[in-house]
């Protein structure tokens, strides 16, 4: 999978932008707030429908101007055009001028594995930030996932209001809860069925991964769910005796919504034991292995983004990292100096440089 081609309209400080990319290695250099993560978080933002630095779409909009659009021309074994208009009022989606009525029909489509420096969450956060970012990866990857997620949030939403008002009036009828929780529990069991194969499938690739880039190893991800070899009945039985703490709360104790995903190192916690250097590497290690995954589950390459990669590493261990990049798939490198760029990584690339609000292209052969 390839983006060839990008356009940008009013999009962050991009008035018109037009960019032609490689089909492997491009390289976009320029001076912090020069506006060089913001054309990978376009690149993110035509894949998921969201930014990865925002929840404010507003934002993404050229101040002064009442939409962005981003517009992509994607390459697998077809050739699709897709665009998002984004406005104060929502966002409107298309592929190939058609218009797409529900984004969970979009989103997916284009697969992209993105690195950023904020990705350490994954590993330092508390178990809802480590939910949201596992979940956005296999947003990207299934849309069936996607989609069974919807149905458990609403459902979950729905159940919580049902619980207050039980809470406030102990006559209501607890026939319409049950069939809630079951519908929950349902979606539940099919929510941790991919979660579970997913993680497994990372941690097929993770440890490998690690030890090559830092020559230690013992990091496995392990998913931690209310849900583990328990069945539909068992389950059933759980929520049951909860059922009186549920009301009293007014909230749902028990399900996937409460999962989480801890990195571990030896049986250490690794958010405690290690570095930031090795944590940084331990979700380096994370995203090469979505490559394998993404790979197999899909059967194409993904689109490899590495915002800012290359900031408090070492030489050496770019040098481990460089050795996982294969022709066949297209990567894209932001950073502030092309000094840091290994001269391995500069041949067959394409590198734009961002300078006082222009940007200069070179290919390197």
């Amino acid at each position: 999978m390839q983006i060839t081609e990008l356009k940008l309209s009013n999009f962050r400080n991009y008035q018109h932008q037009k960019f032609i990319f490689s089909k492997e290695k491009n390289i976009i250099i320029g001076n912090n707030g020069s506006g060089k993560t913001n054309i990978v978080e376009a690149i993110y933002y035509l894949s998921i429908t969201k930014s990865f630095r925002t929840n404010n779409d507003d934002i993404v909009i050229k101040e002064g101007e009442d939409l962005a659009t981003v517009e992509g021309i994607i390459k697998t074994k077809l050739t699709n055009k897709y665009k998002i208009v984004i406005s104060k009022t929502g966002k409107k989606v298309f592929i190939d001028q058609d218009s797409i009525p529900k984004l969970s029909d979009y989103i997916s489509k284009i697969n992209i594995i993105l690195f950023n420096p904020e990705d350490l969450k994954l590993i330092k956060d508390n178990p809802s930030t480590h939910r949201k970012l596992i979940n956005m990866e296999l947003s990207i990857l299934n849309n069936i996932y996607l989609k069974i997620l919807s149905n458990y949030n609403k459902i979950l939403k729905q159940r919580n209001t049902y619980l207050k008002s039980m809470m406030v009036n102990s006559m209501i009828p607890k026939d319409y809860l049950d069939i809630l929780t079951d519908k929950l529990i349902d979606y539940g069991l099919q929510i941790f069925k991919i979660r579970t194969k997913f993680i497994d499938d990372i941690n097929e690739y993770l440890n490998i991964n690690y030890q090559k880039i830092t020559k230690k190893e013992g990091l496995t991800l392990k998913y931690i769910s209310d849900y583990t070899n328990l069945t539909k009945n068992e389950l059933v039985k759980k929520y049951q005796k909860l059922l009186k703490k549920d009301i009293n709360y007014g909230k749902t104790h028990l399900g996937i919504h409460l999962d989480d995903f801890i990195y571990f190192f030896n049986d250490h916690y690794a958010k405690d034991y290690l570095s930031e250097g090795e944590q940084k590497n331990a979700v380096i290690s994370f995203k090469l292995a979505e490559v394998k995954v993404f790979q197999k589950q899909t059967g194409t390459m993904p689109i490899l983004v590495l915002d800012d990669l290359f900031s408090e590493l070492d030489q050496e261990k770019i040098t481990r990292i460089i050795k996982f990049f294969k022709k066949n798939i297209q990567i894209f490198i932001t950073t502030t100096d092309l000094k840091k760029i290994d001269e391995k990584i500069l041949s067959n690339s394409k590198v734009f440089t961002i300078k006082k609000g222009k940007i200069e292209e070179k290919t390197y052969e």
